[in-house]
């Protein structure tokens, strides 16, 4: 029940890239493009966030072209990309959106996401990340990065809220 209750009070959704909202797989073209493949479950699951009321964004190492169109049809109001610190990134971010650290929740996967996985309300690791991640975490996924795991995290976040309603209403709102 305390992860539910942390969940609660999330009000943004933050997240790394490769190997949470991503497989961790790259195929590097011969021009040095990096190509990358995203689960359009986990693209759901931000949408919902978002008709829900709950802000998005993402603090990852790598930068990518490909990741900033993702990000822009996702609406996604937080693209940080190329960051080695990411806690200083939450930092900025939390101090922007004026939230207590107890108001944000971040998914990620590896060791370079612990310092801000320890730091939010509410904390999330993918099932195949690193062992050091999944144990000081606050929530696991049952789905490997790339999978549906940012999905997972966020529907526990709505059902938290019991947001459903709130979500179906802005939906239909959509489709009219």
């Amino acid at each position: 029940m305390k992860n539910h209750l942390r969940a609660s009070q999330i009000k943004m959704i933050l997240m790394d890239v490769d190997g949470t909202l991503t497989d961790g797989n790259l195929w590097v073209m011969s021009n040095g493009e990096e190509l990358k493949s995203y689960n359009v479950k986990d693209g759901a699951g931000i949408l919902l966030a978002h008709l829900a009321g709950i802000k998005t964004g993402i603090i990852t190492g790598k930068t990518s072209k490909s990741l900033q169109i993702r990000a822009q049809r996702l609406k996604i109001s937080e693209l940080h990309q190329g960051i080695l610190d990411k806690k200083r990134t939450l930092t900025e971010i939390q101090q922007k959106h004026s939230l207590n650290l107890e108001k944000i929740a971040y998914i990620g996967d590896d060791l370079g996401d612990r310092e801000v996985l320890q730091s939010v309300g509410f904390s999330g690791a993918v099932s195949d990340a690193h062992p050091l991640i999944k144990e000081s975490t606050h929530f696991v996924s049952q789905f490997q990065g790339g999978k549906g795991a940012v999905r997972e995290f966020i529907e526990f976040i709505l059902d938290s809220q019991e947001k459903w309603p709130t979500v179906e209403a802005n939906f239909k709102k959509l489709t009219l």
